[in-house]
């Protein structure tokens, strides 16, 4: 799509050199790699405009609506004062993985007053072809993929509605797929005199799970069904789409290979970064198949260092809880359930660094934090389609402070999930600039939030979550390799052979941090990678090696656990705590906090004595209850600072709390 004599300069400022796009890749006078920013330009105008037409002496229009920026290095046209309409755009920046960016203005060619707005991480593909529509590409996705795309559609109804835009999802031709992602090529206002409702959304899938693959076809069409012909509440809806997307996304096989490291990097004098895994010790323990972490440590040597590994520590501690408490419920643990506990597990790591900065009385600057990037994959058992129990739900779940990044790459894409935490993104949240103009400010990069630099109320935190429906790469990485967007230039050389089959894990961490090393020598790098495979002809090359009697306990525990399904309930059934954590709900934690002021959250009312109850506690109304929200939340900062009353606590509980418990000296 692009002509032989198209130009365009190179992206850095103080080069600004033409490259011929037909010939180079890289700039023959600095090296930078060549950008290709194609943007959609909104507007019925701009959609008359001829292809081949530039415009500002600028923008080449390669085909209706798709522009490409051939001086990439320069900052866009942005007027003093925001208009209206992009505004929503600026407000939504957390959903750039699926929402467009503002990129600048153009003014129109007719004459008009109005501006056209250009939309930049819009989904057209590297060579300017926009990804397919849905209904495109429907018949040909897979049965959990269908059930997928609609339940990414539900996810943004409710922030797109609130801001009265909500008519955007209801636009076939606006809603586009990349691989497994749904994305929008723009935003549409919703009429101030029309109300839209979940029936109306119900109304524009009906086409679609008409033709639905058979095994999700009769409860895809049920829902549908609710949302057309009831006042069906969004979240029944929700619950009732994610019981389905489990169980079809439980019909594929997965198996993970996972490999980390950390490396101090050619220049620095000592290594603020930690991961997990990150040895061979690590890769024999059976959470390594589902946890991942990076944190990049901030504060200098013994402050830093020893943040990014208190960070590491604590929350591989409060997994290894979840994990097992998750997987002895009857029932699925919604979505909303697992991102509030995380949520409050990363809340408890920042007060553990922040008490530390309090007890060696550090101030400003001299506070030590963390950035923190981390993937926990959630086994539920659940009902599939042939009847049977599995601890396959293929769930993921992604949380970030700061500025080190996840990215999910396969054969055709590299897509970063995360945002980060600096003034640029701030700028762009408080619909005070565009990105690209606040990426200009001095500060851009400085961050905005850490793990342990006040106390964690001040925090704001989103946790996703995806499902594992293809064949793919996570990558967490420190900005030892994501600074200059390396990774983005470079992921098809280095991820591309792990999918292939032609590089392990471990060799293609250890290539990532080598290229780190060379391109940005100046930091220390982590990256972790866990290679997800969900191809059965694949089963035999990744699947990680188990010791012998771990593989017995395994098949043991499901004989264990198909029996009791005889005895199980309905799955309407209410969430089960153990006795040992229904105990510590009892219990009325008598801690004089005056004693140690470094501790800067509150006891959970949870915790708090209450009348003799059913051991069975609804899922509704005991959100941080559950698990682990009870117990390690509060036992592992007890156990950081108050040693001898949490080693008095833990004689009082039965065995199985006990084991939670560090020996006594």
């Amino acid at each position: 799509m692009i002509s032989t004599q198209l130009i365009i300069y190179c992206i850095n400022p103080s080069c600004n050199s033409p490259i011929n796009p037909m010939g180079d890749s890289v700039c023959a006078t600095c090296q930078t790699p060549l950008v290709h920013r194609y943007l959609w330009a909104t507007g019925s105008s701009s959609a008359k405009i001829t292809p081949g037409t530039k415009v500002a002496h600028r923008y080449e229009v390669i085909s209706s609506q798709i522009w490409l920026d051939t001086q990439p290095g320069l900052s866009p046209d942005v007027p003093e004062e925001l208009p209206t309409e992009v505004i929503p755009y600026l407000q939504l920046y957390q959903e750039r993985l699926r929402l467009p960016q503002a990129y600048g203005f153009v003014s129109n060619l007719e004459g008009d007053t109005t501006d056209i707005l250009l939309l930049e991480n819009v989904p057209i593909d590297e060579t300017g072809n926009i990804y397919p529509t849905i209904v495109e590409a429907w018949e040909q996705a897979t049965a959990v993929r269908q059930v997928y795309w609609l339940w990414q559609i539900l996810q943004l109804w409710k922030p797109l509605s609130e801001l009265g835009l909500s008519r955007s999802l209801l636009v076939p031709d606006n809603l586009r797929v990349q691989g497994w992602c749904v994305r929008l090529l723009e935003l549409y206002q919703t009429p101030t005199d029309k109300k839209l409702s979940l029936q109306n959304l119900g109304e524009c899938w009906q086409f679609w799970v008409s033709s639905a693959k058979p095994s999700v076809a009769k409860g895809l069409q049920d829902i549908v069904q609710q949302m057309c012909e009831t006042e069906v509440e969004l979240d029944d809806i929700a619950t009732q789409l994610n019981n389905l997307l489990l169980a079809s996304a439980a019909e594929l096989p997965l198996v993970l290979k996972v490999a980390g490291s950390t490396d101090i990097g050619p220049i620095m004098a000592q290594n603020e970064d930690a991961c997990y895994p990150n040895a061979l010790s690590d890769l024999d323990e059976p959470l390594s198949h589902h946890l991942s972490i990076v944190c990049d440590g901030i504060g200098g040597h013994e402050g830093g260092e020893v943040a990014s590994k208190l960070a590491v520590q604590s929350v591989k501690l409060q997994m290894r809880v979840l994990l097992r408490e998750v997987t002895e419920q009857a029932v699925l643990v919604p979505p909303e359930l697992l991102q509030e506990q995380l949520e409050a597990s990363l809340r408890v790591v920042n007060n553990l660094i922040s008490a530390r900065n309090n007890e060696q009385k550090r101030q400003g600057r001299e506070r030590m934090a963390t950035t923190i990037v981390m993937a926990l994959q959630v086994p539920q058992r659940v009902q599939t389609s042939t009847g049977w129990q599995s601890n396959n739900t293929h769930e993921l779940y992604l949380a970030n402070v700061g500025d080190s990044r996840a990215y999910w790459i396969t054969r055709n894409y590299c897509q970063l999930l995360t945002v980060d935490d600096d003034v640029a993104t701030r700028e762009v949240r408080f619909a005070k600039s565009l990105y690209r103009k606040a990426l200009l400010r001095s500060d851009a990069s400085a961050l905005t939030q850490g793990l342990g630099t006040r106390n964690s109320e001040s925090l704001r935190l989103k946790v996703q979550r995806f499902i594992i429906e293809e064949d793919g790469i996570l990558l967490l990485c420190s900005d030892g390799l994501s600074d200059n967007n390396w990774v983005e230039q470079s992921w098809q050389d280095y991820a591309i052979p792990v999918l292939a089959g032609k590089l392990t894990v471990e060799d293609a961490v250890r290539n990532w941090i080598d290229l780190a090393n060379e391109k940005n020598g100046r930091d220390n790098t982590s990256v972790v990678l866990t290679y997800c495979r969900v191809s059965p002809e694949y089963l035999v090359f990744v699947t990680p090696t188990l010791p012998e009697e771990i593989i017995e306990a395994e098949i043991q525990k499901q004989q264990e656990e198909q029996e009791k399904q005889e005895e199980l309930k309905e799955l309407e059934e209410p969430i089960s705590f153990t006795e040992s954590s229904q105990a510590l709900l009892d219990l009325d934690l008598d801690l004089d906090l005056s004693e140690e002021p470094i501790l800067s959250f509150e006891i959970p009312s949870s915790l708090k004595r209450k009348p003799k109850r059913d051991k069975r506690l609804p899922i509704l109304g005991r959100v941080l209850t559950l698990l682990v929200g009870g117990t390690s939340l509060g036992l592992f900062a007890w156990w950081q600072f108050n040693p001898q009353g949490f080693q008095q606590m833990c004689r009082q509980f039965p065995q199985r709390i006990q084991q939670l418990c560090p020996p006594e000296k």
